[in-house]
């Protein structure tokens, strides 16, 4: 290590687990079990909303969400978490993660609450609310992915670092797990409630009035366990990594510290000065290109790929089950019933295949390193996407075979890839670029989910145009969209051999921020390369 690390930071790594470890994963974990809800919950509610205000009673299917309003509903969102990743990124290196971290919450509590108010005198009227709020919706989201995962980097200890900034990640698991259980315990009290014949008996009354209460409820909701965490969230002091690299104030990092590590610590300027002096590169500058563009090119292409096949997978479960015929036809339910049935199936996958993948990761991470984990997610990701797909016609008579397979994709997933995408970049980039360098990865990672979004709404459709959704062109199929993600999986394999690895290194060794100016080059070369050690 660098002979002139500062006393604070040095105290932060060398820290025992503690109380203040726990406190600010959930603390943080909380804004990402509410993003979780916000972004997957939509999928639960679609088939509703098609319903609700497309059916026409003349068509022997019930209605579903006309492509451009169905590309709308997913995809607004995305496209307003990009820029949120990008805006808050950006404003969480220039501000302090603390200062932007309360508003991002408090646009996703607004937002969540008049996405379920959505109004208007005609379905046009309706979805264009409801995109709109849950752009900004999304866009309150973005933020939460910078400085969460730059605040828990940023607090952790060396040793344990990667399971806590996993560990907050993870809260996905349970956001999209609640997301399910709350759409059983709303549809299964309307559907008793409301008693509504399936639609092939009578298209008119198979979706009662107060469905349209179904959906709101269930978006509304998501603000719930955001605002409860609100007071938490001011009360947590900036990051001494922030205070200390990055405003130049030594000596409130060693008192902020102070506090939450119970000990004394000393202020010390002059090495401040000095870690200052010998790292001033900019973003946009010939040094950031040789010591961290391939790390940042890494970072995001793996994140972008990743996600393409991720959401493509979690926004479409309900049309792969019901492709695989696990989920009855639509004309056999009523509108209530369907959203029980999707969300059933929904629940199970996260409960046998999201969420332990997430913990396995939690578990391993700091004992098998990010490299292995992720390298070997897109391996298995790849196979198992592969295994559904050559033989797929196999499984169209087994589905309990194909539950199995599918829900070892989201496992290997979340214990690969979608955990160490958001870890990694919360680690190997200077303290001043940070939250932005996190934010451009995953702002990439957006711009994949929206590909998947959009791609897979049109790719799944059958090749048989008789046998399409209403409005959609004939696509190639559910077989043949499943051996392109698996290709696109492969690909990450490749991009993954671009992310260094940061395991039992402090961030101050990776970033080399506080070396002295006349060794500074040689150090940097040896802690930031690109195969893992």
């Amino acid at each position: 290590m660098a002979n002139n690390q500062l006393g604070v930071l040095n105290a932060l790594d060398a820290a025992k687990t503690q109380w203040y470890h726990f406190t600010a994963i959930v603390i943080a974990g909380m804004g990402f079990f509410t993003d979780a809800y916000d972004l997957f919950g939509i999928s639960l509610i679609t088939k509703l909303l098609g319903r609700i205000y497309y059916t026409n009673e003349n068509h022997p299917k019930p209605g579903t969400l006309p492509p451009n309003v169905a590309a709308a509903v997913n995809g607004t969102a995305f496209v307003g978490t990009l820029a949120g990743q990008l805006f808050f990124g950006w404003l969480g290196d220039k501000l302090g993660r603390k200062r932007v971290y309360g508003l991002t919450l408090m646009l996703m509590v607004v937002c969540s609450i008049a996405s379920g108010l959505s109004f208007g005198k005609s379905p046009a009227g309706v979805m264009t609310t409801l995109c709109f709020f849950r752009f900004w919706l999304g866009f309150g989201i973005g933020g939460d992915y910078p400085l969460s995962a730059t605040i828990m980097s940023e607090y952790a200890n060396k040793k344990t670092r990667g399971a806590f900034i996993a560990a907050v990640f993870a809260m996905q698991g349970f956001g999209i797990l609640t997301g399910g259980i709350v759409a059983l315990i709303v549809s299964a009290s309307f559907d008793h409630a409301y008693k509504a014949p399936p639609y092939s008996v009578n298209r008119k009354d198979s979706t009662a009035p107060e469905a349209d209460y179904i959906w709101r409820i269930i978006l509304m909701f998501g603000a719930v366990p955001a605002l409860l965490t609100y007071y938490w969230r001011m009360k947590m002091p900036e990051t001494a990594r922030y205070t200390a690299l990055v405003a130049r104030n030594a000596k409130q990092a060693a008192s902020d510290m102070s506090k939450v590590l119970q000990v004394e610590l000393e202020a010390e300027e002059e090495k401040v000065e000095t870690a200052s002096s010998s790292n001033s590169f900019g973003l946009f500058t010939k040094e950031f290109a040789r010591r961290h563009g391939l790390h940042l090119l890494g970072t995001s292409v793996c994140w972008f790929l990743l996600d393409i096949a991720y959401y493509s997978n979690n926004l479409f479960q309900k049309d792969i089950f019901t492709a695989i015929g696990w989920l009855p036809k639509a004309e056999t339910m009523n509108a209530i019933h369907e959203v029980y049935r999707v969300a059933a199936s929904q629940s199970l996958i996260a409960l046998c295949g999201t969420i332990p993948g997430y913990w396995f990761t939690v578990a391993l991470i700091d004992y098998i390193g990010r490299f292995t984990i992720q390298l070997m997610g897109f391996f298995f990701m790849t196979v198992f996407m592969f295994a559904l797909a050559i033989p797929y016609h196999h499984w169209l008579s087994n589905n309990a075979g194909f539950l199995i397979m599918y829900s070892l994709t989201f496992f290997f997933a979340n214990f690969g890839p979608n955990a160490t995408t958001f870890v990694v970049p919360a680690e190997i980039f200077p303290a001043r670029l940070r939250s932005t360098c996190h934010g451009i990865s995953a702002a990439a990672g957006k711009l994949g989910a929206i590909v998947g979004a959009l791609g897979f709404l049109y790719a799944a459709q059958s090749t048989n145009p008789a046998e399409t959704d209403q409005g959609y062109p004939p696509g190639i199929g559910v077989k043949n969209t499943l051996l392109v993600l698996g290709s696109i999986n492969c690909l990450g394999i490749f991009f993954t051999l671009l992310v260094p690895e940061s395991k039992g290194k402090s961030l101050e060794e990776l970033t080399g921020e506080n070396e002295e100016a006349d060794g500074n080059d040689k150090q940097q070369a040896s802690s930031t390369q690109t195969l893992p050690v």
